[in-house]
């Protein structure tokens, strides 16, 4: 934010050394300076303050913990083993993590899901960070520290709330980042594990 106020400002000083040198250029040059921090700076403010609410309907799936647990059972009764085989041909779970802090506090969860039709998705559930201009959802290799080679899973849908993307085949599966390309920064990452 002070960097973007610090270019604000230069081009302001340059407007007014080129109005103050060139007064025929006074007029058009200021006006243009003007009308442009003014629209950049309200989408600026804009996207940086008002929070976008996102409520989708999230493919779940059971921790393997879960699933292990109930064929540890003895002897399952025949409407467990039914539901047995329809959750073993259900989504699974691959990897989920818990959202550490970056230059924002963000909170929730993501998972990495398997779909029956071999798709995977990446859901973020319970999910809070500060709203921001140009907010995206990458995949990255690692535990979320650096965003190189990520795959970018598009434009987060809302700063707050469940929400689920598409994974491409072969995408790294090691951490989801919450990145902001305006100013280059993680808001967030969630290592999977």
């Amino acid at each position: 934010m002070l960097l973007t106020g610090a270019w604000f400002a230069l081009a302001g000083g340059l407007a007014v050394l080129v109005a103050w040198r060139r007064r025929w250029l006074a007029a058009p040059v200021l006006a243009a300076w003007l009308v442009t921090s003014s629209v950049l700076g309200g989408f600026l403010l804009w996207t940086s303050s008002v929070d976008r609410v996102a409520d989708e309907e999230v493919v779940t799936a059971p921790r393997a913990e879960q699933s292990s647990a109930q064929s540890e059972s003895p002897a399952p009764s025949e409407s467990m083993e039914r539901a047995a085989a329809e959750e073993s041909t259900g989504p699974v779970l691959l990897a989920d993590g818990r959202f550490r802090d970056g230059a924002h506090p963000t909170s929730g969860r993501a998972a990495l899901i398997e779909q029956p039709d071999g798709a995977r998705v990446v859901t973020l559930t319970r999910f809070d960070t500060d709203p921001g201009p140009d907010l995206r959802v990458y995949v990255v290799a690692g535990d979320g520290s650096s965003v190189e080679g990520a795959v970018d899973l598009g434009a987060l849908k809302g700063n707050k709330g469940d929400q689920q993307y598409d994974v491409p085949p072969h995408a790294p599966d090691g951490a989801v980042v919450i990145w902001c390309r305006a100013f280059t920064v993680a808001f967030g990452a969630a290592k999977l594990s």
